[in-house]
């Protein structure tokens, strides 16, 4: 029902969100842009299949009348991995077989990109955020024009995505009928954390 799409690396500042995850890579990132919903604004590298994005509050943009995803109106500390995406083909099915609090179904758009995401309601999703986000492409974005058919490669693949959480056990049982994807690993950790191995042109390189 969910296909890994993306995963997000936080950051108080894009500047400093961007220089973190090109430090590690020893790689430019690709152009990114708004979500003026959101007040938020990105850049993505892609990865094949999917893609990663770095986030972060648009300090330009008015703020929104609600909490923004990603829980980011509480981040602080350095650029970190904090969440995953996952696609869907219908999000209300997705949504009543996700963990309660895992959002309602909201309408975006940037440029030509449209989709629907499901956002909490306090902006925190379940299991500390370690529940993906879920994502419906619409339009050409679903097919075309999806993030990954439009950036550049770079030869860089994801080949490991781990998640530790303190109730790994639970995480794993939710994920089970709405995903199946043998790169994300859920283990047991003191403290909900994510991290992403990813192979690079200079080898493996860890986010």
């Amino acid at each position: 029902m969910l296909i890994f799409d993306h995963f997000a690396v936080s950051a108080e500042t894009l500047d400093e969100g961007v220089a973190a995850v090109e430090a590690a890579l020893g790689l430019p990132l690709g152009p990114g842009g708004q979500h003026a919903r959101m007040a938020t604004h990105n850049r993505l590298l892609g990865l094949g299949d999917l893609y990663l994005e770095v986030i972060a509050i648009d300090p330009a943009a008015p703020p929104p009348d609600h909490p923004r995803w990603f829980d980011l109106d509480s981040f602080a500390g350095p650029p970190r991995v904090t969440n995953w995406i996952a696609r869907c083909d219908d999000l209300e099915a997705a949504a009543a077989a996700a963990p309660e609090g895992a959002g309602q179904p909201m309408q975006f758009a940037r440029d030509d990109l449209r989709w629907r995401m499901a956002v909490p309601g306090d902006g925190r999703l379940p299991f500390d955020n370690a529940f993906p986000a879920m994502i419906q492409w619409q339009g050409a974005a679903a097919t075309t024009r999806h993030p990954t058919r439009r950036l550049a490669d770079a030869g860089c693949r994801l080949k490991r995505f781990e998640i530790a959480h303190p109730e790994a056990e639970a995480l794993r049982a939710a994920l089970a009928p709405l995903i199946a994807e043998a790169r994300v690993a859920v283990v047991p950790g003191p403290r909900p954390e994510m991290r992403a191995e990813i192979e690079t042109p200079h080898g493996i390189r860890l986010l």
